[in-house]
């Protein structure tokens, strides 16, 4: 029951703002692959595969632009751990915001490089990626990616087959559905991002930005929630004192008389 009740406040897990989260993760990938050399900022699974189809055919400058979006990548994961190490009980602003906010920065800049830069971008926009999958990985407690479809779908299908074997079928169910929810809405995003981007070009990537921008403003709602429970938890501190108070004023009134 605790736990429940944690989640119901805990924006940063919450469908709604995963929902966003996945939005934006599918359009970055479909935005570099569409506008930036055909790389993915994402499935670094894929720029695996294409750069050692390069290196091993001596296309050294082709495989390094998969190369470098690894690299970044692996960066961006390492520094999310140390924003949550130095950030985590952070007051005013929730460490994640901080991350969501670095995100935002570094994906708005990349709209502004020119396709000469292509391997610049994706590298940033590969660094960006890692941060927010690295720092947002539960919805609704169920561990999950928000930039990538292999797990979840993968954990989706494992709930869906428990079906047939759990007497918890309605848990089941509710965790499958929020694991095809993501996988849909990282389709959805990377439909629009992929069109967008080979209509009108490389700053496109400010739809992403806009993305990111509600989810962090969604989160705004997690510190309200805490706060508001921490103000009922004070006026109720409070009130006891009061009572206690009158009990030994009138204590005392009983023995003097």
């Amino acid at each position: 029951m605790k736990d429940h009740n944690q989640h119901e406040i805990q924006m940063s897990e919450a469908f709604l703002n995963s929902a966003f989260l996945a939005l934006s993760g599918g359009f970055q990938d479909a935005y570099t692959y569409n506008a930036r050399n055909e790389v993915f900022c994402n499935a670094q699974t894929g720029n695996v595969v294409l750069m050692s189809q390069h290196f091993m055919a001596g296309e050294l400058t082709a495989g390094l632009g998969y190369f470098f979006p690894i690299i970044f990548f692996a960066l961006g994961v390492w520094v999310a751990e140390k924003i949550q190490a130095n950030y985590k009980y952070a007051q005013k602003l929730h460490w994640r915001q901080g991350v969501l906010l670095a995100e935002i920065l570094i994906l708005f800049t990349v709209g502004f490089l020119p396709t000469e830069y292509n391997m610049l971008a994706n590298a940033m926009a590969s660094f960006a990626c890692a941060m927010q999958v690295q720092s947002f990985r539960k919805v609704n407690g169920y561990s999950y990616a928000s930039t990538m479809c292999i797990g979840n779908l993968r954990s989706g299908t494992a709930a869906l087959i428990s079906l047939f074997s759990c007497k918890k079928k309605s848990k089941q169910l509710k965790q499958a559905m929020y694991y095809f929810g993501i996988i849909l809405m990282f389709a959805l995003g990377a439909g629009i991002g992929g069109n967008l981007s080979i209509r009108y070009g490389i700053r496109m990537i400010w739809v992403s930005c806009g993305f990111l921008m509600i989810s962090f403003l969604l989160m705004f709602i997690e510190n309200i929630s805490i706060s508001m429970r921490n103000m009922k938890l004070n006026n109720a501190a409070i009130s006891r004192k009061v009572i206690e108070k009158k009990i030994n004023i009138l204590f005392n009134e009983f023995f003097l008389f």
